[in-house]
This record gives structure tokens, sequence and C-alpha cells, in this order.
């Protein structure tokens, strides 16, 4: 079986070890919008505005900002990319295909999801939803996957 686009499996256990504390913080994030002073970084910015209603945006400039939220999240597609893309210990014709059902019905929840939140949550609740957004199709494609796989070996083991 074809499978180029796969990390190597070993990749996948570092995946965990990185995803999961980062969604636990990112979690914690967005509860409690917690931000670590040793991140105070000056920063590159392709654009930027100064938060008031003037939009007055910046260009390619240099800002000062608490990398904190930027951090996690990108921690949490790292992560969350070696565990969903990292080979099985026996990659074959059935997994591919589980894997494929499972991206195909993450990402028609993800969209379902953002419907529903486009006609149903508005103001900064919704800017919250989006933020959330960024993650749910990798997310739920490693929940429905990891599922999957699970119950596919469960019910080889009781034949």
């Amino acid at each position: 079986m074809n499978t180029n686009y796969l990390l190597p499996n070993r990749f996948k256990n570092i995946g965990w070890a990185i995803f999961i504390p980062f969604v636990v913080l990112g979690l914690i994030y967005l509860i409690r919008e917690i931000q670590f002073s040793i991140f105070d970084w000056t920063v590159f910015a392709i654009f930027t505005d100064d938060g008031t209603l003037d939009f007055n945006i910046k260009y390619l400039s240099f800002i000062e900002n608490n990398m904190t939220d930027e951090l996690i999240g990108c921690f949490i597609v790292i992560g969350g990319l070696m565990v969903a893309f990292s080979q099985e210990k026996i990659e074959d014709e059935f997994i591919s295909r589980m894997r494929l059902e499972s991206l195909v019905w993450a990402t028609f929840v993800n969209y379902g999801i953002l419907i529903l939140a486009i006609l149903f949550v508005y103001e900064t609740q919704f800017f919250h939803v989006m933020v959330i957004n960024m993650f749910t199709i990798l997310i739920l494609f490693i929940i429905r996957f990891n599922w999957m796989a699970r119950n596919s070996r469960k019910a080889l083991s009781y034949e």
C-alpha cells in the first residue's frame, strides 16, 4: 500500500505527547486567558491594527505581542497532524479506507458545526467559536479514526 503522505509510526506517540498537553493548555487559555510573560516578544507582523475602530492597519512591521496563544495553537496543530497522519503499525487498504471515511466524516461534521455557528452564534462568542473551529476538523478526525480503529481491533479479537 502506497502511503507516502503518512509519517512513520514512531511519530504517533510523539504527537500524542505534544497534542494532549497543548489541547488542555488551549482549553485553559480559552477559559482563563492566561498569558506567560516569558512569551512577551517583539514579532514580525504581516499586518496589524491598533485595536481601535479607526482601523489603523500597519503592514510588514514589528510589534510587541504575547505569543502564548500562538504557541499553543501551533503545538496543537503540530501534535494533531503527527497523531492524525502517522502510519498505523499495520497500514493496509482497510486502514486507508477508515482514514478516508474518518476524514470525510470530520469534514462534514466540522462544516455542519460552522453553519450552525454562523446562524446561531453572534458577537464575541462567534469569534471564540471560529478560534475553536480552526482545530475541530483535526480533533474530530483523530477521535473518529481512533474510535473506528479501536472498534475494528475489538471485532477482530472476538473472532
